[in-house]
């Protein structure tokens, strides 16, 4: 795969990731674990491992719920921002590994990615609830959509390849 394709996919990922934080992640070891991506000879072969994909997936799910409560943090305010960018950059550095490209320059596009899907995602989710009158519930599901069905195109690019 050209490398400029797989640098786009990272920073995809970590789009995804600044949506929904643990979505990415889950996608990406679903993605290994399936054997769509072959992390086997990089530092991130955890990723393909059964306690991976079952853990990030719980906790992407936990997210998908909990994103929708009043009570919790924005997610560009610090703490959370951080994780976003550090699990974009983990995402977009396996992305990298699984085509023989530099983890280095996964990690850095999969964090702008996550900031940039932070931040965006923060914008269009406020503008729509005000422009539609929808609440807040209804346009998080789709964001969920977006990030879930997104992250699945992102990923499922390494089965063409």
């Amino acid at each position: 795969m050209h490398s400029g394709r797989v640098y786009l996919l990272a920073c995809g990922i970590g789009l995804v990731t600044g949506l929904r934080s643990m979505t990415g992640p889950a996608l990406v070891c679903w993605a290994a674990h399936l054997g769509w991506l072959n992390l086997e000879e990089s530092r991130l072969v955890f990723m393909e491992s059964t306690l991976a994909t079952y853990g990030f997936s719980a906790l992407a799910v936990g997210e998908l719920v909990a994103d929708k409560l009043p009570f919790i943090p924005n997610r560009t305010s610090p703490g959370p921002l951080f994780g976003r960018v550090v699990l974009g950059a983990l995402s977009g550095s396996a992305l990298c590994a699984a085509a023989g490209y530099s983890l280095a320059v996964g990690a850095i596009l999969g964090s702008v990615g996550g900031v940039l899907g932070a931040f965006g995602g923060f914008q269009a989710r406020a503008r729509l609830v005000k422009a539609s009158g929808l609440p807040d519930w209804a346009i998080a599901l789709g964001e969920d959509l977006v990030a879930v069905g997104g992250g699945l195109l992102l990923v499922s690019r390494f089965l063409l390849s």
